[in-house]
Formats: structure tokens, C-alpha cells, sequence
């Protein structure tokens, strides 16, 4: 029994420092890292997230929906809605302390302003309803919330679905359980991607999810991924060579074929994004368990990193600010520039400020995690010697 706990710890530990890579990888891209490095790391970094959240799917749940339900909506829905509602409110104070204006915004040239009334209140339906109403120059990554949160409950009647269908074929191998939790998902896996080229080739939308559903449909694949790759971690072996190859798959398709997890994706898109996808999941897993095996204070950072992700999605972007002001002073620019999103962009092509905008983006919002978790082990310290007294 001891062993199976080591084992589960261990591999918790290898995902974990998974996930922190993914997280940081993203700030990275929200960072406007040279464009190699940026397509490079858009191939693989949200579907990682995915899969991390496949791995650890139970079968148990297929006998106990609303349980998962549940855990779902407390882990993804309750904090989207907490932290989009807050920014709500904050969205036009930013205004009134400069952080945003209407002069400067995306490299694209779009702006945001000041809500009127009626907007609070449209942004605070969309938020409660359908996951949308987020501030998209502050809170850009929140999409996320949402489409895991529809991917794993898809995942879960899907799985559902065909362990019911295949049951009724009488296969012999439905009765295998070993072998069940492996041809189940991958059943999925195939249905899903067959409804994703239909959407895309025909570009059709889920007009009732916000973005039209693809993120969240590709969303269920990549989790269906997580999940068969934890039935066949036991055979799975990690080698500087194949690691190699799957890096060198990526940078191909990053240069030559590149996909992401856009919600506009092209059917050609569509089918240049698992490969690569997949490859890039299974490279950042063999860096890490490389990285598990060497115990010191970068594993520790990232094993605290990857098991507080949700303080980076939420204050990333907020702690580019930082960065921006240093930018800002370093360049003589415009102070209104403060509001570009995600960071400044005059110069961000040619100097080494995204390496800044990415220490600040990850090292603020868990520098401040750390001093809350520390203040309140003491604060309950405290109160509990208070109460033996």
C-alpha cells in the first residue's frame, strides 16, 4: 500500500512541475516572445493543461456524476465567476488610475472603455450565464475556466455514452476492465475529432458557448488524451531521444503548419494542431520527470508553481504592469502606454523585455501566493493556540 502511495505522489509530482511549465509557457506567449519561441510554444501550452486534467479523470465518476459536477463548478466555475465579477468592478477605476485608456490596446489597434450602467450589468449576465463578460485586456486567459470546465463534463457522458454502447455489443473486451479504460476514451477521442472537422470544415458555431465551442470541443480531446495516457504511463518510457523527436515534430509544424487553440481555427488548422499537440504534452512530461528525479529549489518552484496555477491565470496580466512602467521609463514612451494588452508593444520584437514581462507575470502573482498561504498557516496557528488555552 505504501509503494502505490510513493507511486501516485510521484507521478502527481511529474505533473505538477507539468502544468507549472505550461503556466509559464503561457506567460511567455501573453509575454510577445520572438515570434520562433512563440509558435514554438502556442503548438502544445493549453492543450498540456487539458491533458494534465485528462490524467486525473476517476471512471468512478461514470457512477457518480453530480459529484464531479460539483467539483467541477467549485474548482473552475465558482473562481471564474469570483474573479471576473471583481475585475467588473475594477474595469473603470482602471481607467480613472491610468492602467487603461482608450489611446492605446492591442497590437492590432483596438481599445477598450469605460462601461456604461447598462454594460455592467450585460458584462455581469454573460459572466453568471455563459462563462463570457470577462475583461478581455485584463482577465485574456479566463476563456480557459470555461472551455475546461464544458470539457471535462463532455468528457464525462461521452465516456459514458460509449462504455454504454460498446456494453451493449457484448465486445469481450468491455469486460476486461484494464482494457475498457483504454479503447472507452479513445472512442471519444476519434468522435470528437470527427465532430471537430465537421465544425471547422463547414464553419459552424455552438452558438450557446461563447467563441462557438471549438476550444472547448478540442478541449475534450486533449482531456481524453490526459486520460489514456495515465492507462499506458506503466509502458511508457522516457528517453533523451524521443524527446528530441517530439521537439523537433513541433518546430516543424510551428514553422511550417502552425495551429493553436484559436476559436477561429481553419479546417487546415484543425488538422495541423493534435500531432504537434501531443508531441509538445509528451515532451514537456519526459522534461519534467528529468527535472523530478533532481530534488533542489528549481523542482521545488515548480512543484509549488504547477500546484497554484490559478493565482498566474488570474494576476498575470495585471503584473505585466510592472514590467511596463520599467519599459515605459527605460524608452521615454508615452505613459498612456501603460494600457497596451497584453504588454507594450513598440520595441517588443527586438529587445528582451518579454523575458521581464514573464518573471514578473509568474514570480508576483506566486510571490503573493506564498505570503497569503504563510499568513494564513499562522493566523490558524494562532487561533487554534488561543483555543487550547
Amino acid at each position: 500500500m505504501s509503494q502505490i502511495i510513493k507511486i501516485s505522489q510521484k507521478r502527481n509530482t511529474v505533473i505538477s512541475i507539468s502544468k507549472a511549465i505550461a503556466i509559464i509557457l503561457m506567460v511567455i506567449g501573453h509575454a510577445e516572445a520572438p515570434d520562433v519561441l512563440h509558435r514554438f510554444l502556442y503548438e502544445f501550452h493549453m492543450p498540456l493543461f487539458f491533458a494534465a486534467s485528462g490524467y486525473f479523470f476517476s471512471v468512478k465518476y461514470t457512477d457518480d456524476e453530480m459529484t464531479f459536477i460539483k467539483k467541477r463548478f467549485k474548482g473552475l466555475y465558482l473562481p471564474f465567476v469570483k474573479w471576473s465579477v471583481i475585475f467588473l468592478l475594477l474595469h473603470n477605476f482602471m481607467f480613472d488610475i491610468g492602467i487603461l485608456n482608450e489611446v492605446y490596446g492591442n497590437e492590432q489597434g483596438g481599445v477598450t472603455h469605460p462601461y456604461t450602467w447598462h454594460q455592467i450589468q450585460q458584462n455581469f449576465w454573460n459572466i453568471i450565464f455563459t462563462m463570457g463578460g470577462y475583461d478581455q485586456f485584463l482577465n485574456g486567459a479566463f476563456w480557459f475556466f470555461r472551455a475546461l470546465l464544458v470539457a471535462s463534463i463532455v468528457f464525462l457522458f461521452s465516456y459514458k455514452a460509449f462504455d454504454y454502447l460498446l456494453s451493449k455489443e457484448k465486445s469481450p473486451l468491455h469486460s476486461m476492465s484494464n482494457t475498457r479504460t483504454l479503447y472507452v476514451p479513445i472512442c471519444v477521442c476519434v468522435f470528437i475529432l470527427l465532430i471537430c472537422a465537421w465544425k471547422t470544415y463547414a464553419d459552424l458555431k455552438i452558438v450557446n458557448i461563447v467563441q462557438g465551442g471549438y476550444r472547448d470541443l478540442m478541449g475534450v480531446f486533449f482531456f481524453s488524451c490526459g486520460f489514456i495516457f495515465r492507462q499506458i504511463e506503466h509502458k511508457y518510457r522516457v528517453t533523451w531521444w524521443n524527446t528530441l523527436l517530439f521537439a523537433i515534430i513541433v518546430l516543424w509544424f510551428s514553422q511550417n503548419l502552425w495551429a493553436n487553440m484559436n476559436w477561429r481555427s481553419t479546417f487546415e488548422q484543425f488538422l495541423s494542431l493534435p500531432l504537434p499537440a501531443i508531441c509538445g504534452c509528451l515532451m514537456v512530461y519526459n522534461v519534467s520527470t528529468w527535472i523530478d528525479k533532481h530534488d533542489g529549489k528549481i523542482k521545488q518552484f515548480l512543484v509549488y508553481c504547477g500546484n497554484n496555477t490559478l493565482p498566474v491565470f488570474v494576476f498575470h496580466i495585471i503584473s505585466f504592469k510592472i514590467v511596463s512602467l520599467i519599459k515605459i521609463w527605460y524608452y521615454g514612451l508615452d505613459p498612456r502606454q501603460i494600457g497596451c494588452h497584453m504588454v507594450i508593444h513598440d520595441h517588443a520584437k527586438e529587445d528582451w523585455f518579454w523575458v521581464l514581462y514573464t518573471i514578473a507575470g509568474v514570480a508576483v502573482p506566486i510571490f503573493w501566493t506564498w505570503c497569503y498561504q504563510q499568513l494564513k498557516t499562522k493566523w490558524s496557528q494562532a487561533s487554534a493556540s488561543s483555543r487550547d488555552k
